[in-house]
């Protein structure tokens, strides 16, 4: 950490707003540098401009800590989704010079992130799966990141074993379950999630991904009441999608019948971030992000709503005046006419769509860890695999 800047508990312990970043595997895919499917990282080194600017966007939006992209760069993952450019320590090195590079251009932390691995969907042991964090691990100390990130885990169990091998490193530890007020895909509720990742050393804990930000604010609100019921202390995190998901089951957006190509008519608005930026600061949460489908002029807002109780405004709003303002200037009346926060306040967007519903039906197969659905396999799917998939779907 450069001198003079502080740790992430430092800010949290002085009730200061953190914000993360926004999401990179899906801004990546739709600007080709990232494969949906896999969602593995190896951008960072066979694209690394396309990360670092996307770093940059996020840094001039307001976000103040900058995640290495290491989503899915475990080492089972890679292999078993046929990475054959670039290891897993590769992948994960340039990750932390790119993040590092970019959080030193402001008043930025690194973090270092692990998520859920193949190994642990296909019952390996508790010392297998272990063993992967530990291998991605080495690397997150080697580069000195500022914090640690256990994220986007859909079992507590396998997210207390990260937990519990990040703790080991002596670096503040954050864990983040891509779950909703439902809680785990085995039923283990927010609230009991939240203190085993406590008890296992997570001094922050929270959710990310999966669900809408308003739907991921509850769920962490009942993690804080959870814990605090447990006479715990923790600091709180919230990183959700920036699409709307009222109609989601408990595995989220990944079951609606749009993932992960015709989503775009479920994307947020900047005015929508204003609101959960405010929501999940009066629920206590502190570190305030996004995560699938947030750009930067998502971040953007989030800070702007925000502004007042951080002290600064993001570089960004140079180029963009506070709800609206710049309308102002606009050619045309009725344009200049909404250059004010009432009107973006209570906008109800339409989406152009005829006849178009306004919620989907899940694809609900009811499947998880140990079902034979989720043994990972290195081979691409076979002909007669997939037949046997799309006998099953709704649309078949």
């Amino acid at each position: 950490m450069a001198p003079g800047k502080k740790g992430i508990l430092e800010r949290l312990n002085a009730d200061e707003v953190v914000i993360g970043d926004g999401g990179f595997v899906f801004a990546l895919e739709k600007r080709g540098y990232v494969k949906a499917g896999p969602w593995t990282p190896e951008a960072t080194v066979e694209y690394p401009e396309a990360v670092r600017q996307l770093h940059r966007e996020f840094l001039r939006a307001g976000a103040n800590v900058m995640q290495t992209f290491t989503f899915y760069a475990s080492d089972d993952k890679l292999e078993n989704r046929g990475n054959v450019v670039s290891t897993g320590a590769q992948i994960n090195e340039a990750a932390c010079d790119l993040a590092r590079e970019v959080a030193n251009e402001g008043d930025a932390l690194v973090a270092g992130g692990v998520s859920q691995t193949p190994s642990y969907l296909s019952c390996k042991s508790e010392k297998d799966v272990k063993a992967i964090f530990k291998k991605q691990l080495d690397v997150f100390i080697k580069k000195d990141v500022d914090f640690l990130i256990a994220e986007y885990f859909e079992h507590v169990e396998e997210a207390v074993w990260a937990v519990e091998v990040l703790k080991a490193t002596g670096k503040p530890v954050a864990a983040s379950l891509c779950i909703g007020p439902e809680g785990d895909m085995h039923g283990v509720s927010p609230a009991e999630c939240a203190v085993k990742l406590v008890k296992a050393g997570a001094e922050i804990v929270g959710v990310n991904c999966h669900f809408d930000p308003m739907t991921c604010v509850e769920a962490v609100k009942m993690m804080k009441e959870g814990v605090e019921k447990a006479g715990l202390k923790a600091h709180y995190m919230v990183q959700p999608l920036a699409f709307h998901t009222p109609d989601c089951n408990c595995q989220g957006f990944i079951d609606l019948p749009e993932f992960p190509f015709g989503l775009e008519p479920r994307i947020m608005t900047r005015w929508d971030m204003h609101k959960y930026a405010r929501e999940a600061y009066n629920a206590g949460i502190r570190f305030i992000g996004g995560c699938c489908g947030f750009e930067a002029y998502h971040i953007r807002a989030v800070a702007e709503e925000l502004a007042v109780e951080r002290g600064i405004v993001p570089a960004a709003t140079e180029k963009h005046g506070s709800w609206g303002a710049g309308l102002e200037m606009h050619t045309k009346p009725w344009v200049r006419a909404r250059a004010r926060r009432d009107y973006w306040e209570s906008l109800k967007p339409a989406s152009g769509r005829p006849f178009c519903p306004s919620m989907s039906s899940p694809d609900s197969w009811g499947v998880t860890r140990g079902h034979s659905d989720l043994m990972q396999q290195k081979e691409a799917t076979s002909k007669d695999q997939l037949k046997q998939l799309f006998g099953r779907t709704k649309s078949n």
